[in-house]
């Protein structure tokens, strides 16, 4: 705790908190120094911080200013005055117009002291006001809401007849395509694009296609790790809508000959900003664009929420937190290895630990690791951006994907000198990327001796609460598709039906893992030249559940279907 700032007098509000012994002397004179630092109101850098909760210092508040205190759960929010203020102005106070009386306009704050906010409401909005107390948690909450909400409109209801009906006497149909005028100020297809991008957020997409043909032009969007058509604008409009992407991700808009790639941020309000990463490719009829939408929420998701069972997370957290040794993670494009990785470097991203990451590209932000974007046109790949961090006194390395014996060598050799190394292959399984290494050229007597734990995963559509269904399938059925004999009338299947709050009977996903923790006995057969059948019969005497196996545990919990588990493992 800081020292006491003496010259710093304590104001009502922090008196009364003192008095009610939430804080003591020292602890509010260095909350009213720290507050007036980073410009906010005490009782934001109070509640921000821990310090006290909102329900007391409203309530003390409420007390020591004689304002009436007010429950903001209880007011209906479609009744607040629109238009009295504008967002900026609620946003810069942190305060919100409640109700109206007459001439009176009655203002929700969560600090009495805040007498700027009444004098510029007042101002705005011609009506005498009066101030009522709220608690900042739910104050700060519902800001939040009204902006994003605005912003929402602000985007505008757009449909295929309203883009029929565009002015397109600004593009010279007769003109050569690199002349074409691309009006990326052109107010109706910037509408359209931030539309677009908003109902793919909304919806949980993970990718939007903007796909241009010879007769039509369709967006589609990957939710769940299913595409689907979501709008058909006039193939007219094709050049417009990839130049306005370009120009978002600051592309070169006169290069339409070869692949380019960028990144747009999109903020959604002031505590939520989204990136997209975005690629061109010229086709037959045009430039198709794919953006990646990249939330950085779910790097902080936990691994709890990622559906490993309980001993498969055991094994995963022993591995992460060993000083050395390398944890390898497999499985096709979209498996959601990228979110398994960025989930161990959270956990074990600590002060006290120097963490590098070499990234094809960098996905996510991670505050307090150092992340490398390799460029190999410049010379950067993964193995020199490798022996680049091996100088940097590291403790932990993550490897984006081991492509080459080069960087599998480094990487090998790093995880033997000390150093706890992270990375991604592409195999169908856990025991089929030990021999994939051999098969790059790797000794296998190093990758017996610094391999601790492989990771094989799978994304499966979790079944929608709302409206999944149970299903009744006979005996036979089951026992073909894996379920063991003592397993039978233990659980029930369900199978997806389909409502207003998911898609065709499913929202959100769900990892399917195959965890192996390389034994001393799979390190003999990989060093006397097995295969990768021969290490799966290890691994199944071991215990270690494979793709199939696990994605039937999560089949018995009524998290997903069979029709699923089929679709996923290819059983």
């Amino acid at each position: 705790m800081a020292a006491p700032q003496t010259n710093i007098v304590l104001s009502g509000l922090a008196r009364r908190l003192i008095h009610d012994e939430f804080l003591d002397e020292p602890t509010a004179l260095d909350a009213i120094s720290s507050a007036q630092k980073n410009k906010q109101n005490l009782v934001s850098y109070l509640v921000n911080n821990n310090l006290v909760d909102s329900l007391s210092i409203a309530v003390a508040a409420s007390i020591e200013f004689g304002v009436p205190l007010f429950d903001l759960h209880a007011i209906d929010m479609s009744q607040i005055p629109s238009g009295a203020v504008s967002e900026k102005l609620i946003s810069k106070h942190n305060a919100i117009p409640l109700f109206k009386r007459g001439k009176r306009l009655y203002v929700a704050v969560s600090d009495p002291t805040n007498l700027s906010a009444l004098d510029e409401f007042k101002f705005h909005s011609g009506l005498t006001t009066e101030a009522v107390l709220v608690e900042e948690s739910k104050l700060s909450s519902i800001i939040t809401k009204i902006i994003e909400e605005k912003e929402s409109e602000e985007l505008g209801d757009f449909d295929d007849t309203d883009l029929e009906n565009l002015d397109l006497d600004a593009v010279d149909e007769n003109a050569q395509d690199d002349e074409v005028d691309t009006n990326t100020d052109d107010a109706p297809i910037v509408r359209f694009v931030n539309k677009i991008l908003l109902d793919a957020i909304k919806k949980g997409a993970s990718d939007l296609h903007f796909e241009p043909y010879e007769k039509r032009y369709r967006v589609r969007f990957r939710v769940d790790g299913i595409l689907s058509e979501v709008a058909g604008p006039p193939i007219t409009l094709a050049t417009r809508i990839a130049a306005r992407l370009k120009v978002m991700s600051r592309l070169d808009i006169s290069e339409k000959r070869i692949p380019q790639d960028g990144r747009i941020k999109l903020k959604l309000s002031r505590n939520k900003a989204i990136d997209f990463r975005v690629s061109t490719l010229p086709t037959l009829f045009g430039e198709k664009v794919v953006m990646r939408i990249l939330d950085p929420s779910s790097a902080q998701l936990g691994i709890d929420a990622l559906g490993y069972e309980e001993e498969q997370k055991a094994l995963f957290l022993d591995a992460i937190h060993k000083p050395q040794g390398m944890v390898l993670v497999t499985g096709p494009t979209g498996s959601g290895k990228t979110v398994s990785l960025y989930t161990a470097v959270n956990i074990i991203n600590t002060a006290e630990r120097n963490i590098s990451t070499a990234e094809d590209p960098v996905e996510i932000n991670l505050e307090g690791v150092n992340q490398v974007n390799v460029n190999p046109k410049a010379g950067l790949t993964f193995a020199s951006a490798l022996r680049a961090f091996l100088r940097q006194d590291p403790d932990i390395v993550l490897v984006g994907e081991i492509r080459d014996l080069e960087t599998a060598e480094i990487a090998i050799k790093a995880a033997q000198t000390g150093h706890l190394v992270l990375s991604t292959l592409h195999t169908n399984s856990a025991p089929e990327t030990l021999t994939r290494m051999v098969n790059m050229g790797v000794a296998p007597f190093n990758i017996a001796t610094s391999v601790n734990l492989v990771i094989a995963q799978r994304l499966a559509r979790r079944l929608c609460e709302s409206c999944k269904h149970e299903v009744d399938l006979p005996r036979e059925v089951l026992i073909s598709a894996g379920f063991k004999e003592e397993e039978l009338g233990s659980f029930k299947i369900f199978e997806p039906v389909g409502c207003d709050n998911c898609t065709n009977g499913y929202k959100g996903r769900v990892g399917i893992y195959q965890v192996m923790k390389v034994s001393e006995e799979m390190g003999r057969i990989i060093m006397e030249g097995g295969n990768a059948i021969d290490i799966a019969d290890q691994a199944r005497k071991e215990g270690v559940n494979d793709l199939h196996r696990s994605a039937l545990l999560k089949v018995i919990q009524g998290i997903t279907s069979l029709e699923e588990v089929s679709r996923v493992t290819q059983h």
